[in-house]
């Protein structure tokens, strides 16, 4: 169980003094990248006096680079000059006071109230060890203490981290100032709602920003903008972590979207239309897109060879291909195009799809992630296998004709065990032994896609099991 500590102060003193500043930000905006890295400027105004000095800005990002930092003076630019930047980050916490107390005389209280009163000679390990007026020690544990009790706060501690600057200013008087830098802990992705009519012919599509700050600090009333796009930055580790988060989505209302949409530079920003509070460990929504009866489709298809990975040389191995895959696999399409009724760019993000049972209660059908997609481009989502279909891939024939000719022949059975469903499936197969190929014979029709696949597509009747046979012939140089 956590305990909680009450740390006392005996007689609380500054620790340098520092201009006079204005607590609250005069202006905050946040530029939000979908790497888990923000860019923060923040404005503030600061009492300054003509000679040297202290600046401290507090209430930065625990997770600041303190690399990206860029100070300007907006009132009298070059009448401020810096001389000196520090970013302040030992903050005040139980471990940093009793590293900073030894040696120090200070009072422990534990939970059954007996009270210690000593030179701190230790704190690490989870235990305090203290040496009293008549030299004996007594050692407590940490998780045992109720109260810790010091006699001021020691220099160089603070309680909130700190960017402290050394200034020369030619100038007495207020004096604005802009901070900016990067900062990770901040991320955004895209979630979409998609309710997929009954017929599987059209859908009605919502699209949620989804902000998440883990950043060690809170933005009031930000000017908050998103950039989609993979933009490329060298980091450290630790800038790479991401936070994951998992949050509810609202109802599939379409109210009016409060984020405007435009291009910027070979990416797309989205900013939205009034201020936000984006608090620390918070996440927040905001709905960015809607579309209503946007044209869609579902197909089903059997890939029984989803493995290849390019030529290498060719494949003899008589067994090579088999797989034992029988899932149909359940996919839907629909298009970002202005004529099919979305007519927007979606970024990156999870996507979920519903469709209504009989009495009106929507059912979650699938649930995948999109690439960044561009207006006017089609986007195939993995919903999941048909339960009622299934597929099987047999090699029925094989036959090395020569040391560089082989012939091989393939027979892929298709059930449908639907009650009343006809249903068209698509099957891909992989000419994989090598990349010159010729089909010597085939069942049915079937369509070149690209230089190593072909695709079958076949109406399947309910309770029919369709069979398909094709023979490839391979041959390559000696």
């Amino acid at each position: 169980m956590y305990k909680v500590i009450l740390l006392t102060m005996f007689g609380m003193m500054l620790v340098v003094p520092t201009a006079g500043a204005q607590d609250d930000s005069e202006s905050l905006s946040l530029t939000i990248y979908n790497q888990g890295t923000a860019l923060v400027q923040d404005v503030r105004t600061f009492d300054l006096t003509s000679g040297t000095n202290t600046l401290d800005f507090t209430d930065v990002a625990a997770t600041i680079d303190a690399t990206s930092v860029v100070f300007k003076a907006l009132s009298n630019p070059e009448d401020v000059i810096v001389l000196e930047q520090n970013y302040i980050f030992d903050l005040v916490d139980a471990s940093a006071l009793l590293n900073r107390y030894l040696d120090e005389t200070i009072r422990v209280t534990t939970e059954d109230g007996t009270t210690f009163v000593g030179q701190l000679l230790s704190g690490r390990g989870g235990e305090i060890i203290l040496r009293d007026d008549a030299g004996q020690v007594s050692v407590v544990r940490l998780d045992k203490v109720r109260d810790l009790q010091f006699p001021n706060l020691p220099n160089g501690l603070i309680t909130r981290p700190t960017l402290r600057w050394l200034l020369q200013s030619g100038v007495s008087g207020p004096e604005q100032v802009e901070l900016t830098y990067l900062a990770g802990g901040i991320n955004w992705t895209a979630d979409y709602n998609v309710l997929l009519n009954s017929g599987n012919t059209a859908l009605d599509l919502n699209g949620w920003v989804t902000l998440t700050n883990t950043s060690g600090a809170g933005y009031v009333d930000a000017l908050v903008k998103l950039v989609a796009g993979d933009v490329n930055r060298v980091r450290e580790e630790e800038m790479l972590q991401r936070a994951e988060m998992d949050m509810a989505l609202g109802a599939m209302a379409a109210p009016t979207p409060g984020v405007s949409q435009r291009e910027f530079f070979e990416y797309q920003l989205y900013e939205i239309n009034r201020r936000v509070t984006v608090a620390d460990n918070e996440t927040k929504q905001v709905e960015f897109v809607t579309g209503t009866d946007v044209p869609a489709q579902t197909f089903f298809v059997y890939n029984g060879f989803p493995g290849f990975g390019g030529y290498y040389g060719p494949v003899t191995d008589r067994g090579y291909g088999t797989t034992g895959i029988t899932d149909v696999q359940n996919w839907m399409e629909f298009s970002t195009g202005e004529e099919n009724g979305l007519g927007a760019d979606l970024p990156a993000g999870r996507i979920r799809v519903y469709q209504e049972d009989v009495d009106g209660a929507a059912l979650l059908i699938g649930e995948n992630r999109i690439d960044h997609t561009p207006q006017g481009e089609d986007i195939q989502i993995f919903l999941g296998n048909a339960f009622d279909l299934v597929g099987e891939r047999i090699q029925t024939n094989y036959e090395l004709l020569s040391r560089t000719v082989l012939e091989e022949t393939w027979e892929i059975r298709l059930r449908n065990r639907k009650d009343d469903q006809t249903v068209e499936i698509r099957v891909p197969e992989t000419l994989f032994r090598w990349s010159n190929w010729e089909i010597i014979e085939a069942s049915d029709e079937y369509t070149k896609t690209d230089s190593s696949h072909i695709e079958f597509r076949v109406n399947v009747e309910p309770g029919e099991e369709r069979v398909i046979t094709y023979t490839v012939r391979y041959s390559w140089p000696g």
